[in-house]
């Protein structure tokens, strides 16, 4: 096996202990109105309040209470907040986290094994402003593309298509920031995943395999809002069709699925010095192979002709998917292979999120870097998304079928760029260890 190292891109975190309890003293127990609610608001009641997609509110005492012992275990599981990054490995700075800290995570198991006590009244914080449930995340959209409604049966295979809408713009635009999002309330239910894309009018009439198009942005169940670095853009050409490739998987009801995608845009004449590239890349190298009550892993790979900066990650699997990692295997000119897991994602299929790291840890790689994709699928009883662990399953586009790839969200750069962040970041990472160690 090739040696593993941290590099100097890795993420250097402290730790700090807070100080010993006396002998024989006892730390009281945590109230809903003194710890726990400020927890919920800023993590859990966006979605967990009256209105909003969420199954229970969590926004008062007597909303919580009832379902303390559930709140507990998806906790301690980091299956809620919905922002699944293993925490013992990796790069742990990405914008928009809500997740929990372990020391959050134990005040609220604290909570809860005392009985879940109520607290003082006075001591609860003021309910959050929230916003309206039905407004984008990424703010007033400057672009919102509604595309045709489409059936999809109570009972049915699934299906594949297209559907296009006009782009209304009156000059070429860049993207700033991009959203995908279901029009009505079960509209994601029958939306296995969407591809939005810019097509040249012409080609609608085409073969769209071979058309393509200008690729968008990827939507799927509980997926995100994506939002570049300032400075990077992907071009919105004037004069061009949206197009949405789909994929619907039935549920039991007759529902129409419609999609909309909303843009924050660059001001008119705006180039961005850099474009934002997206792409499904590190398929399996072989195909899948999940076995009757088996776990599987399967590896994919893939190649960095130019030096790059790693935006987001996002894992795509399908219902046994279980868990993903990221690892960069840098260029050895002759030496022994350097190796470094950027993350590892414990995947949900409910939450197809996109990872977007922080700028200033966003992972930079130089030419000549093979991106790993390291993933599992459990076909077995202990997974209850599992249809049928009694039998083989194998890669396939249905949803019952399994896949195994990564999104990934990058910019190029040239070799002087490169060279010029990674020798800052070194001495970012050297002054905070001298930090530390004076301290």
């Amino acid at each position: 096996m090739a040696s593993r190292s941290w590099s100097a891109l890795s993420v250097l975190t402290g730790f700090l202990v807070a100080p010993g309890l006396a002998a024989g003293q006892s730390p009281a127990a945590p109230t809903f109105t003194k710890d726990v609610a400020p927890l919920f608001y800023r993590s859990c009641t966006e979605c967990h309040r009256p209105g909003s997609q969420a199954p229970m509110s969590l926004v008062s005492y007597a909303d919580s209470r009832p379902w303390a012992r559930s709140i507990k275990t998806q906790v301690q599981k980091r299956q809620m907040p919905p922002f699944h990054v293993d925490r013992s490995v990796g790069l742990q700075k990405f914008k928009n986290d809500p997740s929990l800290t372990d020391a959050e995570i134990d005040t609220i198991v604290r909570w809860v094994d005392a009985g879940s006590p109520q607290g003082n009244p006075a001591d609860l914080p003021p309910v959050p402003q929230y916003r309206d449930p039905n407004v984008w995340t990424i703010g007033e959209p400057d672009l919102v593309i509604k595309f045709p409604k489409f059936l999809v049966p109570a009972k049915a295979p699934d299906l594949y298509g297209d559907l296009f809408a006009d782009l209304d713009l009156d000059e070429d635009r860049y993207i700033k920031a991009i959203q995908t999002r279901s029009a009505t309330a079960n509209s994601h239910k029958v939306t296995h995943h969407a591809l939005s894309y810019t097509v040249p009018s012409e080609a609608i009439a085409g073969d769209m395999s071979t058309e393509g198009g200008q690729f968008l942005v990827e939507y799927a169940s509980g997926k995100n809002a994506e939002v570049y670095p300032e400075g990077t853009g992907v071009l919105l050409k004037k004069g061009e069709k949206a197009r949405l490739s789909y994929h619907t998987h039935s549920w039991g009801e007759d529902t129409y699925m419609e999609v909309e995608v909303g843009m924050k845009l660059y001001p008119k004449g705006y180039v961005p010095p850099k474009i934002r590239w997206s792409k499904q890349l590190a398929q399996p190298s072989a195909p899948l192979d999940v076995p009757p009550g088996s776990v599987a892993r399967s590896d994919g790979y893939v190649f960095m002709h130019k030096p790059a900066k790693i935006i987001a990650f996002q894992p795509h699997l399908h219902l046994l998917g279980t868990r993903q990692c990221l690892e960069l295997i840098y260029p050895t000119n002759g030496a022994s292979a350097k190796t470094e897991v950027i993350n590892c994602i414990n995947f949900n299929n409910s939450w197809h999120l996109s990872y977007n790291y922080e700028d200033d840890v966003a992972p930079i790689v130089p030419a000549g870097t093979v991106l790993h994709n390291i993933q599992w699928h459990d076909n077995t009883a202990a997974n209850p998304r599992a249809s049928d662990p009694r039998n083989w399953v194998g890669n396939g586009n249905r949803t019952v079928d399994e896949m195994g790839f990564f999104w990934l969200g990058w910019v190029e750069l040239t070799e002087e760029e490169y060279r010029k962040e990674l020798a800052e970041r070194q001495a970012r990472a050297k002054s905070r260890t001298a930090t530390t160690q004076q301290q």
